[in-house]
């Protein structure tokens, strides 16, 4: 009996559980795809080669969807998080909290302009998963500015893109953006960066059913 009920519970707290974590993190995406979506980025990172040591910061990291197992993986005070909606950060620092993880110390900046950021730290890997999507192209110049001059060199900038020449739509605000290869690939140089091609998410292990999103490009950019 007493059994019966615990598991009861157990399941009850789950549901509570799923249910606060698919309405927190729908500000950044599908809520009933943000499990798919936590952990398609911590595993193509730890594929690419990504080590505790590093230092890691995750361009438009939202509600800590994905920050929350990149931060847990690294040392200490290793993970910067940087978010241009102040109150979708806060959602991050809550989920951040309720999750025991504030030991790890991850450095989470609010900001309007890339020009504002006063960071020091040289970074091992920059991520953006699902941001440039969303940029106009003078935020997208200035991103790849702050990365260029924030990136070790043999860093690695890794993000993902549409590519073709679609209409722009709109997502929560936002534009969402079709670009050519060849955009990337002029900012990705001009920034002291080598830019390849990895292949769309799909082959990559992100499985959404959704075309739009499987078949974005990962991009991989070295510095030189």
């Amino acid at each position: 009996m007493l059994k019966s009920i615990s598991t009861k519970i157990k399941r009850h707290l789950g549901k509570l559980l799923k249910s606060r974590q698919e309405k927190r993190h729908s500000l950044v995406g599908a809520g009933n795809l943000w499990k798919m979506k936590q952990n398609f980025q911590i595993h193509f990172l730890k594929e690419q080669g990504l080590k505790t040591s590093d230092f890691i910061l995750d361009v438009g990291c939202g509600t800590l969807r994905g920050g929350i197992p990149i931060i847990d993986f690294l040392d200490t005070d290793h993970y910067y998080g940087v978010e241009v909606r102040k109150h979708v950060l806060d959602e991050g620092k809550k989920e951040l909290k309720i999750l025991k993880l504030e030991h790890k110390k991850p450095n989470l900046i609010s900001f309007t302009n890339f020009s504002e950021i006063q960071i020091e730290v040289q970074f091992h890997v920059v991520f953006a998963f699902s941001v440039l999507i969303h940029f106009e192209d003078g935020i997208t110049e200035n991103c790849f500015e702050f990365i260029g001059q924030h990136l070790k060199r043999g860093g690695v900038f890794y993000a993902n893109v549409n590519i073709g020449n679609i209409p722009d739509g709109n997502w929560q605000g936002f534009p969402v953006v079709f670009r050519s290869i060849n955009f990337y690939e002029a900012l990705a140089n001009k920034n002291g960066m080598r830019l390849q091609q990895l292949g769309d998410l799909k082959s990559l292990g992100h499985i959404s059913g959704k075309d739009g999103s499987d078949k974005q490009i990962m991009l991989k950019m070295v510095k030189d």
